[in-house]
């Protein structure tokens, strides 16, 4: 991959950061998402929400079943994954449906849009046996040709859209490129002003204060909109609010890359071998969904989402063996995952409740 890149840069001069992500991140041979689909869990470089257990995909079912519920009870409707990885979460949401309503189970569209073949295939054969309509895509288009009415959802997908890199360099913003140094290495340089990518922070920032812009926002959503003809948006994430995310303590951003569950800050450290990541502006996340004529009806951390949904469980007594417990403050917890990821939940209503507003400095 860095002779890939090396390649790249010098046919056609520096490169921008998005750029960069898109070689050493979907590559379709050499990026790291190509290179196997075991980067999740205990023996990979990071864990997600899936890998604590079958209880994360439980309770999304539930939440998905009460949107079915509360609109109609359609009799054709699709639950759309972005970002898949290997199936694992879409078995845990299509048992629990298949246990608790079979005329849900029965009507349901599955549907992935995963662009890395081998994905496509490790999906396949783990869902088919299960799934009574499986809809596999390479892409968010080619589900826009038969929209259904239901769910579009990515857990720890918005953070791996590509975004630019971007620094405060003596009263203005400058976009920070990838290029070769002067000892032959990838670096990191100034590029073009960047002031109308950064028009929605200003100024007043400090001295070389590096953070991170995401310009894709809405193009995502609108992909995500064309596969739906109504329904709920979900996405769970790490990421903050624009004033805590842009704040000016935050100096160095929140580019991060993964390798063996140890976090770093090099995204030039052998590319396409790393995951590459920055935190989510749910706001600007917000603000590019009105735009298209979806608006945030909830936004909480995790712990409080999940909490939510769980609650009918807890009070049923569901939650008594040690397993399940173990899984739920795993998820919950304010110093584990709970705290660490929010979820919002965007829809048509047009009304934003208050406390949402208020949460996303709206």
């Amino acid at each position: 991959m860095d002779e890939c890149i090396r390649d790249k840069i010098a046919s056609h001069g520096n490169i921008s950061f998005p750029k960069f992500l898109d070689l050493a991140l979907y590559h379709p041979t050499l990026g790291y998402y190509a290179r196997t689909d075991s980067q999740v869990g205990k023996k990979g470089d990071f864990y997600t929400s899936v890998s604590v257990g079958p209880l994360f995909g439980k309770l999304l079912a539930r939440r998905f079943l009460d949107w079915w519920e509360g609109n109609g009870k359609p009799t054709s409707w699709r639950i759309l994954e972005i970002g898949a990885h290997d199936g694992k979460l879409a078995v845990d949401i299509l048992t629990t449906l298949r246990e608790i309503s079979s005329e849900a189970s029965e009507t349901l569209e599955y549907a992935i849009s995963e662009p890395l073949p081998r994905l496509r295939k490790a999906q396949r054969e783990r869902l088919t046996p299960i799934a009574k309509r499986l809809h596999l895509a390479s892409s968010l288009s080619e589900l826009s040709s038969s929209p259904l009415p239901g769910i579009a959802f990515g857990n720890e997908i918005l953070d791996a859209l590509p975004f630019h890199l971007v620094e405060f360099i003596s009263e203005e913003w400058r976009e920070v490129h990838v290029g070769i140094g002067e000892e032959g290495s990838l670096e990191l340089s100034n590029g073009n002003h960047a002031s109308p990518l950064c028009e929605k922070l200003g100024n007043g920032f400090p001295e070389n204060y590096r953070t991170e812009i995401r310009t894709n926002f809405r193009a995502f959503l609108e992909s995500v909109r064309s596969c739906l003809t109504d329904g709920l948006l979900l996405f769970i994430d790490y990421g903050f609010a624009a004033p805590e995310y842009y704040d000016t303590q935050r100096t160095t951003g929140t580019l991060r890359t993964f390798s063996k569950h140890k976090a770093a800050e090099d995204p030039l450290d052998r590319p396409g071998e790393l995951d590459i990541t920055a935190h989510v502006d749910f706001t600007d996340l917000a603000r590019a969904a009105a735009q298209i004529g979806y608006f945030p009806t909830a936004f909480s951390n995790q712990g409080s989402y999940l909490t939510h949904l769980a609650k009918p469980l807890i009070l049923s007594g569901a939650f008594e063996e040690p397993k399940t417990i173990a899984q739920f403050q795993a998820l919950t917890h304010p110093a584990h995952l709970g705290g660490k990821f929010h979820a919002i939940e965007l829809t048509k209503t047009g009304s934003v409740p208050p406390e949402v507003a208020h949460r996303l400095a709206l």
